[in-house]
């Protein structure tokens, strides 16, 4: 069986090559993971404001989104167009042009292993949070939980393109990386990473909703928070992001590919 030209040993030899990879780098992995507590900072700022009733959110309901927020966060994060550009410079992208397996599906399973690792540092701090928020604590319903982790995929798709979608100026530029940094200012305001979305103005959310970043994290951890959200039309959108997205970075791709000369050793 393939899948979008892999097969099952391809896939299962590149995720264990890159997941023993990224064990390598488990500390540093760990200080990224304990680097993504901003939501959890966001959050005692909000309950020391009196500002968290006009939120929306009940009871412990705003520290359960936050901690969503954290969660979906740890298992969305794309960092592809930082190491594509390094491989663009040094020449290393060089030979796996030559190969068959497209080289975005290495970034992809650098990413997938990468998130294994994280994974029991992630579930350490959530432990740590419940025993400091004890009444916070909560099991999703196994419905919320896969449909949540449906979300988190999805929003890591839509990120990884949109990532993909910049690295692949880095043929045209070298430092491509510079416009990933401009999308990160309102990424962080219209994510729901720094409050969730009804903290703002109707205005404001209504062009939110026009961009990605709402369905990054606000949706994802609104869903795994097991608090109200329009699941059809949250899917609808993401779905519709990565349709859009997708062709681009192919023809972005090829273009680029066609007048890529390799540099450096």
């Amino acid at each position: 069986m393939r899948i979008f030209g892999l097969n099952r040993k391809i896939i299962r030899v590149l995720l264990g090559t890159e997941y023993a990879h990224m064990l390598e780098y488990r500390a540093e992995i760990a200080l990224w993971a304990l680097s993504g507590v901003l939501p959890f900072i966001m959050l005692s700022l909000w309950n020391g404001s009196d500002a968290r009733g006009a939120l929306g959110m009940v009871g412990v309901g705003l520290d359960r989104y936050f901690l969503s927020a954290f969660l979906v966060r740890q298992f969305s994060v794309v960092w592809m167009i930082y190491a594509f550009e390094e491989d663009a410079l040094s020449g290393r992208l060089s030979p796996y042009l030559l190969q068959p397996l497209h080289p975005l599906w290495r970034y992809v399973a650098s990413h997938l292993g990468e998130q294994l690792t994280r994974l029991p540092f992630a579930a350490g701090i959530t432990a740590i949070f419940f025993l400091i928020q004890p009444k916070a604590f909560w099991v999703p319903s196994l419905g919320h939980f896969v449909l949540a982790w449906l979300a988190t995929w999805m929003a890591f798709s839509i990120a990884f393109l949109l990532q993909s979608l910049i690295a692949s100026l880095c043929f045209w530029s070298e430092k491509a990386s510079a416009l990933e940094r401009l999308l990160f200012i309102p990424f962080l305001f219209l994510s729901g990473l720094l409050a969730p979305l009804t903290a703002f103005p109707p205005f404001v959310r209504t062009l939110a909703q026009w961009t990605p970043f709402p369905y990054l994290i606000d949706f994802p951890a609104r869903v795994l928070a097991e608090q109200p959200v329009n699941l059809l039309v949250g899917f609808a959108i993401q779905l519709a992001w990565i349709v859009l997205l997708l062709p681009l970075v192919l023809l972005l791709w090829r273009a680029g590919v066609r007048r890529y000369s390799a540099m450096g050793a």
